[in-house]
């Protein structure tokens, strides 16, 4: 399973990983699929990310197993069922297309 490795997960939300994020802040989340795709002997050829409008992609780049998001925005308070959602959706050599999503608790820190 991907997972964003920027900040640890501040807690699990009804099995969704959610992670906290000032609105004035700019992360990097970064999406490691290298377990899942050496299960399956693929590595990505493209990654893109959907996020909430309230939020902005400032850049974002892949390599074979990880791909990265520079994500800023969204207005506070984005909290419980408001968390915003970032999805990572990527596409491998054998063409495999597949979807894993973090949520941002957006709160004044």
């Amino acid at each position: 399973m991907a997972t964003a490795t920027t900040e640890t997960y501040t807690y699990k939300s009804n099995g969704r990983a959610v992670i906290e994020k000032d609105p004035n802040a700019t992360l990097d989340y970064a999406f490691n699929w290298g377990a899942y795709l050496a299960d399956v002997t693929d590595t990505l050829i493209d990654a893109e990310f959907i996020v909430d409008p309230s939020l902005t992609i400032e850049s974002s780049s892949f390599d074979t197993t990880t791909a990265t998001a520079w994500i800023s925005g969204g207005v506070a308070p984005a909290t419980g069922p408001n968390e915003l959602r970032v999805t990572c959706r990527i596409t491998t050599t054998e063409g495999r297309i597949d979807d894993r999503s973090i949520f941002l608790k957006i709160i004044e820190r």
